[in-house]
């Protein structure tokens, strides 16, 4: 059974990009793992107008995208 990790809905950054909205795991502790870090390298790498944080929903992973970041805004 695959576990799947999706991002709510793509932000600008993520768009501009082209960013899949969609990873999938073997096990649900990799798809955890794995949310994390997807989260944590989508913080690190865009513009720093959204937050993302992981929520769990059934055996499945989703990354939240919350207005405000760490950085000013930039223009996309």
């Amino acid at each position: 059974m695959l576990h799947h990790v999706v991002m709510e809905k793509l932000c600008p950054c993520a768009k501009k990009y082209q960013t899949e909205q969609i990873r999938s795991f073997d096990t649900q502790e990799e798809a955890l793992q794995g949310a994390h870090e997807w989260a944590e390298s989508l913080s690190a790498s865009f513009c720093g107008k959204h937050a993302f944080d992981v929520v769990a929903v059934d055996n499945n992973f989703v990354i939240s995208v919350e207005t405000g970041g760490f950085n000013e805004p930039c223009e996309i």
